[in-house]
């Protein structure tokens, strides 16, 4: 999830804007967006946010949190085509200004000067940052890698790159996803070569699954539709959407004609080729739905699925029993173990260092990765011959000159989670006690007490979520008389008694259980 803020003489501006995807630890949530307080107490001395590229972890918090900053948006058109679409469906297409700007535009933003130098990724317009100001440029690079045959778009080329080195950068500030592999990246080209080969020996129906945002492996994947004499057919709202904007921007011009689902069952097996969302398991994606036989696209023995897409790591368990409910109904799967139906949108250790030799930065701060990716990176560049590197931790203020490069400071910072349409603190009141119900379960206990405090009737216990089974109803008398002795014990206040009660009902659920569940007791005074 990015969010990168840099400052010069007062003024600030953001590059990006994203989110992630929620994991176990935030129960009932789907997205987690940044903590903007820092920005946000000094929102009138923010320029703009200007936005590298299309993807979720770039752009998706701007429909949250962008009309709360106040400040104008800027982007490419395929970019500003994906944000729009999200301010629209939010009804503050009106609220946020959405400048577009010619892809390789300039602008500027006060002290700030903006250029966008594009470079290819696994989406349309993947943008560096040309970013400069009185003190030297920053070169921020967004997500990127290098592609001999990009099937979309024409990315900046080493003399266009070298010749940025040629005038001065004081920072590269780069993408440390792929650090760790050795290898390059690879091109789109050749998995249009893997794509083909695959699809042209499958005997049945073929689905391929890859992220909706990707429009090369989208081109790439019509051109193996029209080589293998294959109708296409999309499966995924965010794939129409992906298309529509993509087709609006000039690209895709040459897909083949789309068919609709029902044409796709209609048609022999051996001419239909499908893509679908949900190649990370996602369980409302199209993907899922098919594998799960809940969905109009029908898959059968001899039929193959093709996972055009990485997995992520976090993913394993949702990717596994997606995989597993195929494997279950006999049909095939390839994925990038198998066959070379997939490359990475983020460089290897060979384009780091060449970005390093065009470049030639006096300084190198790795983003995009985990501390041990970004570690790993600074170690490189070092070896490579940069003079310095900078590390950063969230929330550590860098400053980058003038002077020596070093860590000035330190600014809190979060996460918030979107809960329905709420947006909350991601460890705040209502997520921890969510976190509790969802480990311990909870009990309900209503009392009943005349004008004396004496107990009417016995106490009333609902159980939701605590282990207990066959040994439920055992439990909820022990409990019930443990509750009542509590009311027995002395008057006191409302609150001392509640206190006591749930003390005692909690107090026998461990007992039984193991667990410490939520204990809510209600009075009623008769």
């Amino acid at each position: 999830m990015n969010v990168n803020l840099y400052g010069c003489r007062g003024k600030w501006v953001m590059v990006d804007l994203g989110v992630t995807f929620a994991d176990p630890q935030y129960p009932g949530i789907e997205l987690v967006l940044p903590d903007l307080a820092f920005i946000e107490e000094r929102r009138e001395d923010l320029l703009g946010i200007v936005l590298t590229h299309g993807h979720e972890d770039h752009i998706g918090a701007v429909p949250y949190l962008a009309a709360d900053l106040g400040v104008p948006l800027y982007a490419t058109p395929f970019t500003a085509g994906l944000i729009a679409g999200k301010l629209e469906e939010e009804g503050l297409l009106d609220q946020v200004e959405l400048n577009v700007i010619d892809n390789g535009g300039e602008f500027r933003l006060g002290e700030f000067g903006f250029r966008y130098v594009p470079l290819a990724h696994s989406i349309a317009e993947g943008n560096a940052v040309l970013i400069d100001t009185p003190f030297g440029r920053i070169f921020h690079t967004g997500d990127w890698k290098l592609d001999a045959q990009p099937q979309i778009g024409a990315p900046a080329s080493e003399a266009d790159l070298r010749a940025i080195g040629d005038e001065g950068v004081l920072a590269l500030v780069c993408d440390s996803t792929n650090v760790f592999n050795p290898q390059a990246s690879g091109s789109e080209g050749d998995v249009r070569d893997g794509l083909m080969e695959t699809v042209k020996g499958a005997k049945g129906r073929v689905v391929v699954t890859t992220f909706a945002s990707n429009v090369a492996r989208i081109k790439t994947l019509g051109d193996v539709a029209k080589a293998t004499g294959r109708r296409l057919c999309l499966a995924g709202r965010s794939l129409d959407r992906i298309v529509q904007v993509a087709k609006a921007n000039g690209y895709l011009g040459d897909l083949p004609p789309m068919i609709d689902w029902d044409l796709a069952m209609d048609l022999p097996p051996r001419e239909v080729l499908i893509v679908a969302t949900g190649g990370q398991g996602e369980n409302r994606a199209a993907l899922a739905r098919i594998a799960q036989d809940m969905h109009p696209i029908k898959l059968d023995e001899g039929d193959l699925v093709v996972f055009s897409s990485k997995e992520i790591p976090g993913n394993e368990i949702a990717i596994g029993r997606v995989q597993n409910a195929f494997a279950a109904r006999r049909v095939r799967m390839v994925t990038e173990r198998q066959a070379h139906v997939h490359v990475s949108g983020h460089p290897g250790r060979p384009e780091l260092q060449a970005m390093y030799d065009w470049i030639r930065p006096d300084i190198l701060l790795p983003v995009h990765g985990e501390i041990r990716h970004m570690m790993e990176q600074a170690r490189l560049g070092l070896a490579h011959g940069i003079a310095r590197a900078v590390v950063q931790r969230n929330g550590d203020v860098v400053r980058l000159a003038p002077g020596a490069p070093e860590i000035i400071g330190h600014e809190q910072t979060g996460r918030l989670v979107l809960d329905g349409d709420v947006i909350l603190p991601a460890d705040g009141a209502t997520i921890n006690e969510r976190r509790k119900l969802s480990l311990h379960g909870q009990i309900s206990v209503a009392v009943a007490r005349d004008g004396a405090g004496r107990l009417k009737g016995k106490p009333v216990l609902r159980l939701q979520g605590v282990p207990l089974e066959e040994d439920r109803e055992a439990f909820l008398s022990e409990a019930q008389d443990e509750a009542a002795a509590a009311v027995a014990t002395g008057n006191g206040d409302v609150e001392a008694l509640r206190e006591r009660v749930r003390l005692a009902v909690r107090r026998t659920a461990t007992r039984w259980t193991g667990k410490k569940p939520v204990v809510d007791v209600l009075i009623i005074d008769i």
